[in-house]
């Protein structure tokens, strides 16, 4: 029974580890911000930061509390005689307290302090929006890498067989007595210099795939799908600068900063102001003196007088921070400005380069045809034929590399822009 249970377990590992998940781009982003473990860490600082507010609410809401005392004293005082004698200590003795505490008000510096807090969870928004964008382009990129990889063991193959196919003429024509031992050496290095590339290329695959693995939580083979979805029209430059100044996570998060410092002078100057709260309660104890029970209320208030500088310090930082903040801002803005523009840039030139990649192949399988026609005609040496036979593989090559450029490129910008999103067709929660 033993031996069975342990076949049934290795199979089942077995079985898992060479299990095929078949993904779309758009099913592998939707998983990866279901699963990523650094989307899920920001989400759990959402909670903490509105458990802040939660906090920082329950310091301006009354507070009831009970005290109680249990004494043994080692004498007993009465004063009077009897029977109008009244007990004023105890040997047993014994009180309780119901008291009722309300801060009326600190200088405004609870509100403040919770307007503060109230940012720090959009703060936290928006820290989970930016770990969400990098958790899309991480996943769509190790995407496009496992789509390029495929497409990248599928040149090379073609290759191998170009060298295939010249080592099997150069055979002929060396059994034929019409070329030399050299002609099928070259062609025999030319095969394995292709399978050394092929097996570079499946490097690239497995590489990817793994990274995919990681950031979607998924064991075994990946087979990525065609996708449906199309990414949106690239705008013009300055509308991308636009959107990426209001909406991208790094710029809010400065912009909700800024503020938070422009509170914290206004808290720091309350300090400056008077107290006010309320302190009500009832008591009731076993000794009879002043009373048995009874009940109070109190105003409270302090007003400071001199406090030897310690406020104007602490509004001198806090406007430090403020104008800190300010800067911290406006790098934001000018990053987000430069980000896009670069990644235009790249985009553009991708581009450029994967249109004359393509016109490149086009020369190159034009002039390989010829080539091998005049080679298999004795019209050219074995040297020309291997000349164009490396530029077509270059060039497949080259379409294959400058394909997964144009595509990542393209998925920076609107990663530059903060609207990675929308441009994949992932939903907004």
């Amino acid at each position: 029974m033993k031996r069975i249970l342990t076949t049934l377990i290795l199979a089942l590992c077995a079985a898992t580890a060479f299990a095929q998940t078949r993904l779309t781009l758009e099913d592998a982003l939707r998983r990866g911000l279901e699963v990523n473990n650094q989307v899920e860490q920001s989400r759990e600082e959402i909670r903490v930061a509105e458990a802040n507010r939660g906090f920082l609410l329950s310091e301006v809401m009354p507070r009831i509390a009970i005290a109680g005392n249990l004494q043994r004293n080692s004498i007993q005082r009465t004063f009077g005689e009897a029977p109008n004698a009244v007990t004023i200590l105890p040997q047993d003795n014994w009180s309780y307290q119901i008291q009722l505490q309300q801060p009326l008000y600190a200088g405004r510096r609870e509100l403040r302090a919770y307007s503060q807090a109230k940012l720090g969870i959009e703060n936290a928004r928006e820290g989970t929006r930016s770990a969400e964008d990098e958790t899309l382009l991480r996943v769509a990129s190790s995407f496009l890498a496992l789509v390029n990889a495929n497409a990248r063991i599928d040149v090379e193959n073609k290759n191998i067989q170009l060298a295939e196919n010249r080592r099997k003429q150069s055979q002929a024509f060396y059994q034929a007595g019409e070329v030399t031992k050299v002609d099928v050496l070259r062609a025999e290095t030319a095969v394995k210099a292709a399978q050394r590339q092929l097996s570079a290329a499946q490097l690239a695959h497995d590489t990817a795939e793994s990274d995919l693995r990681a950031a979607l939580d998924i064991e075994g083979t990946i087979e990525p799908l065609p996708s449906s979805h199309q990414l949106p029209p690239i705008p013009d430059e300055q509308t991308l600068i636009q959107h990426a100044e209001l909406s991208r996570p790094d710029v809010n998060l400065a912009l909700n900063n800024e503020e938070i410092a422009r509170l914290e002078v206004s808290k720091q100057r309350g300090f400056w102001l008077p107290t006010l709260a309320f302190n009500g309660g009832l008591i009731n104890q076993k000794s009879a003196f002043p009373a048995n029970n009874y009940t109070f209320g109190a105003l409270q208030f302090s007003v400071p007088i001199f406090q030897s500088g310690e406020v104007i310090n602490r509004v001198a930082g806090a406007k430090a921070k403020e104008h800190e903040a300010r800067i911290g801002l406006e790098n934001a803005k000018l990053t987000a400005r430069e980000d896009v523009r670069k990644a235009l840039a790249a985009l553009h030139s991708s581009e450029t380069s994967l249109g004359l990649a393509k016109e490149q192949l086009t020369g190159a399988e034009a002039e390989y045809a010829q080539a091998f026609e005049l080679y298999r005609a004795q019209e050219t040496t074995s040297l020309d034929l291997a000349t164009s036979e490396a530029s077509l593989a270059e060039a497949r090559r080259a379409v294959a590399e400058e394909t997964l450029n144009r595509d990542l490129a393209e998925m920076r910008v609107w990663y530059a822009a903060g609207d990675i999103k929308q441009a994949v067709g992932v939903p907004t929660k």
